[in-house]
């Protein structure tokens, strides 16, 4: 995806975990939490706060529990990408469960949010970085760090999706408007899973179609071989992403 060519192009090294479970399409936890064992303490590690993406599979709370110990022990730094919040469960807060769990145990992490989703602000690119840092001095090391990258690349950033963002934020009658729209949005995304796992069992009931409700978010990954993909496309006009995402 798009985090390793980000990172790579920075310079920095970029090794993968397992996620995605072909089999069962769905979580390999076994081998996330095996591959995350095997790396060098201290290491940054890549989280989804929620709505994976590309999978649209989320670890259970008692697997962010478990990934939290992990990074504890391991004195990882844990990066959150927090780009659907609000459009998992419908609700913002309980999309921020794992970073607030991983908040209050007083782990050092980094937070990058994305309004882009949410808020309908995709050309905006609307978003911030928050760093959460175990005392006072680490914030301001942080904070001089982040100004000298910002001053570097855009000096000084757009003000027209902020300040959309921070009207929305700001205003209670607003705000209460934009969280009943996500739930809505959540909650249609929710009943058009249901309707294709409907009628897929209509279809074929011999084998089990519940992966599709059972991920979470604006993506499914279906399983699908980029053959039946490229079938799919050019037999049905159905299309997506040659790993099978739609």
């Amino acid at each position: 995806g798009n985090h390793k060519n980000i990172f790579a192009d920075a310079g920095v090294a970029v090794e993968q975990y397992s996620y995605f479970d072909k089999e069962t399409i769905g979580l390999d936890f076994t081998g996330m939490i095996a591959d995350l064992k095997a790396a060098p303490e201290g290491s940054v590690v890549i989280l989804h706060a929620c709505a994976h993406n590309p999978t649209g599979i989320d670890p259970t709370r008692e697997q962010w529990t478990e990934i939290l110990e992990l990074c504890k022990s391991k004195k990882f730094l844990p990066f959150f990408d927090s780009a659907y919040q609000g459009f998992a469960s419908g609700d913002l807060i309980t999309d921020a469960f794992a970073v607030r769990m991983f908040a209050d145990a007083g782990l050092e992490m980094l937070v990058s949010q994305s309004y882009a989703k949410n808020l309908g602000l995709y050309g905006e690119r609307v978003g911030a970085l928050h760093c959460v840092a175990k005392d006072a001095d680490n914030a301001k090391r942080a904070l001089s760090q982040l100004k000298r990258l910002a001053r570097a690349l855009y000096s000084n950033p757009p003000t027209a999706g902020a300040r959309i963002v921070a009207e929305v934020v700001g205003d209670d009658e607003l705000f209460a408007e934009w969280k009943s729209e996500m739930a809505g949005m959540a909650g249609r995304i929710k009943d058009v899973r249901g309707q294709l796992v409907d009628c897929l069992k209509t279809m074929d009931s011999s084998r089990s179609w519940d992966f599709i409700t059972e991920q979470i978010g604006m993506f499914s990954y279906t399983g699908m071989t980029p053959a039946q993909v490229e079938n799919m496309t050019n037999k049905h006009h159905v299309y997506m992403t040659k790993d099978g995402r739609i």
